[in-house]
């Protein structure tokens, strides 16, 4: 019997889906299961060492032990400008159209808590990463489910959202190239969005975490690139995949300036902002980082793509070879829910992977593997699957 209720709001949200992950494997290793995972998506490759001496230098200097200015340092979001403007063709003001965060997940509540009203609607993808989900409900609005259909190329198809939902939406969430589907989306749906953003009055939030782990010489968009989209919504995106820096813990907002503006507002009344040594060392990262550590990085990946692809479709599972993301979405095989195959793998395997209806009921019938583990080890893991599903 718990001594204190919990609030309406956190009774709305789940366990944590990595948590709970986390939980299964302590519990499996305990058996003397030497447990392979494949469920959570953290770079297994270390920080580039440029990187960690940027760190090291600005952590010796007395005058980055003070608070930092909460929504960051200029001359890292001068470097974030320029980033922008050298990959995307972007321009930014940095003063005022880019804000440090600690990460996505954070930046997902800041927008939610500076927009969105009790009763106020957010349209997000189903299957999704869960703050989406989360940050709404944290905020007492309503998460109406946007159908992530492999018909449709994994694309939410905005013109069958009911009229009545329209007019209570705030805010609209994508994240392409995609997690968890790995779906990858093109200029014409962009213009999509921000057509029917701009009919609405919707505010368009995309997460973009994984421009730049991408194959075969595909090169994943940013929304901001369409004409219009700065008008009408915010882009994250993040060190963590491209640097390996996922314990670092820094990104980026980057848009319009009035949800700029707010999301800066909510960000400097709930926390203090990035070490400014963490943002010396991210400046290096975005402007000193040769274009040959993201060809290798993406090499690995592609490689490991490659090897778990033709395991997984050699022992009958169906699934297409991503052209972006560190992940596979893959079909569950017949007579097994999503959560069902995951708990075979792991008790006949010794393999973790992530049941597709973690992610949102649409996610149900697939399972999702992270690609985040030492080459060796990813073959082991997918030679203990072929063992486990013959």
């Amino acid at each position: 019997m718990t001594k204190y209720t919990r609030s309406g709001r956190l009774q709305q949200i789940p366990p944590y889906l990595f948590a709970e992950i986390s939980k299964k494997i302590e519990q499996t290793r305990k058996k003397g299961v030497d447990v392979i995972s494949l469920g959570i998506g953290d770079p297994d490759m270390p920080t580039p060492k440029h990187i960690i001496q940027e760190l090291e230098r600005a952590a010796n200097d007395p005058r980055n032990h003070q608070y930092p200015d909460y929504e960051g340092m200029l001359s890292f979001r001068e470097a974030v400008a320029a980033w922008y403007k050298r990959r995307h063709n972007v321009a930014l003001d940095p003063v005022s159209e880019v804000l440090a965060l600690i990460g996505s997940k954070e930046g997902s509540l800041h927008l939610s808590l500076a927009f969105v009203n009790p009763g106020d609607y957010a349209l997000v993808p189903n299957p999704c990463y869960t703050p989406y989900r989360t940050s709404t409900i944290l905020a007492n609005g309503i998460v109406y489910d946007l159908p992530l259909l492999e018909a449709n190329g994994f694309l939410p198809q905005l013109d069958k959202i009911p009229k009545d939902v329209v007019k209570k939406a705030k805010i609209l969430y994508l994240s392409y190239p995609n997690n968890p589907t790995t779906a990858v989306a093109e200029k014409d749906f962009y213009k999509e969005v921000v057509d029917f953003a701009k009919d609405n009055s919707i505010i368009v939030c995309s997460d973009n975490p994984y421009s730049e782990i991408a194959f075969d010489g595909y090169r994943p968009l940013s929304f901001l690139e369409v004409p219009g989209a700065k008008d009408v919504g915010v882009e994250f995106n993040s060190l963590s995949k491209p640097y390996n820096m996922t314990g670092w813990r820094i990104g980026m907002a980057v848009g319009s300036e009035e949800l700029i503006s707010a999301m800066a507002t909510v960000k400097n009344n709930v926390d203090s902002g990035v070490f400014n040594a963490v943002q010396y060392a991210a400046i290096t990262a975005l402007l000193k980082t040769p274009p040959s550590h993201i060809e290798t990085l993406n090499g690995v990946y592609q490689t490991r793509r490659d090897l778990a692809f033709d395991t997984l479709t050699g022992v009958g599972i169906q699934a297409k070879k991503p052209k972006a993301t560190f992940y596979m979405w893959c079909k569950v095989p017949g007579g097994y829910t999503s959560a069902g195959f995951a708990t075979h793998l792991l008790e006949k395997a010794g393999v973790v992977v992530t049941p597709g209806a973690a992610y949102g009921s649409y996610g149900e019938g697939y399972f999702r593997i992270s690609l985040t583990v030492p080459d060796a080890r990813l073959a082991e893991a997918m030679e203990r699957i072929k063992k486990a599903l013959k």
